[in-house]
């Protein structure tokens, strides 16, 4: 940032933020860091959210952000036209045209420490947090407390119906809310929590000890074969809503270490809008 009371350039919020969460620390097939701006454009508001849709621009446009920083890439595979006549090429051409700069931090910003589970760990208030998935030996990412995923314990035992609900109650609020696997009785001491798609990672889940796991995008048979085998219990929350709470994070440290204002998108921009759910036959309690 500049010494000289004028605000920081691109080029300065892309240097803290690869000093944050260095690419290297991307998966291979992941495409992080600066998408598109001028570096040398000053940046006096960032808006900061999960996707990049045309809802989330405009939010940003109208907040009067200079850049954009997602958490989900623009354009992860490859394209060979960002023409006017495309989808993300409506988004880019309205991007460059708003002279709007965007920077992306995705499984760059999983791994880190702290990154998006740990935001989402703190939200269930857990203490004793270790990586669920550590980075392999010898990886640019690996170092002490980096990896995808966190444990820990959490403040007191809850039942699983109690933390789904609890889960419900302390998440941001989606259409999906939160819906559990295993015995709705069953204690819950320790948790596992991932944010975004974590059906990948129901190995290390079992493997830990852990009494739940809590994450994104579960499917029926990996999620029925995992109970089968003796498993934790799951809780399976909407994938926006497990990566928002690091919004929160990653703004206050471009605040505190750049000066600039930052905005926080709360657009629910999780793909499913309708949930009902049928009350039990022999209860009138709804489901949890």
């Amino acid at each position: 940032m500049s010494t000289t009371g004028s605000p920081p350039t691109v080029a300065d919020v892309v240097a803290a933020l690869d000093r944050r969460y260095p690419p290297a620390w991307a998966e291979e097939w992941d495409r992080v860091g600066l998408v598109l701006g001028e570096p040398a454009n000053p940046v006096r508001r960032v808006a900061c959210a999960v996707d990049v849709v045309p809802e989330t621009v405009e939010e940003a446009l109208a907040a009067g952000a200079d850049m954009i920083v997602a958490h989900h890439p623009l354009l992860l595979r490859g394209v060979s036209s960002v023409a006017a006549t495309t989808y993300k090429g409506r988004i880019v051409h309205r991007l460059i045209k708003a002279d709007v700069a965007l920077y992306v931090a995705h499984t760059n910003a999983d791994v880190a420490d702290p990154g998006v589970s740990d935001a989402l760990a703190a939200r269930f208030g857990l203490t004793g947090l270790r990586p669920l998935h550590p980075p392999r030996p010898g990886s640019p990412a690996d170092g002490p407390g980096r990896g995808i995923g966190r444990i820990g314990e959490l403040p007191a035992p809850l039942t699983l119906a109690e933390l789904t609900r609890h889960a419900a109650a302390v998440l941001p609020v989606t259409a999906w809310g939160v819906r559990a696997a295993g015995d709705p009785g069953r204690m819950v001491r320790t948790l596992a929590v991932s944010g975004g798609s974590g059906d990948s990672f129901l190995a290390e889940a079992t493997a830990a000890g852990v009494d739940a796991f809590l994450t994104a995008d579960l499917r029926h048979h990996p999620a029925g074969e995992h109970l089968a085998a003796g498993g934790p219990a799951l809780l399976d929350a909407a994938h926006w809503a497990t990566e928002r709470p690091w919004l929160d994070d990653l703004a206050a440290r471009l605040r505190d270490e750049l000066g600039v204002e930052t905005v926080v998108s709360d657009l629910d921009t999780d793909p499913w809008t309708v949930h009902a759910a049928a009350p039990r036959p022999d209860d009138k309690e709804p489901r949890p």
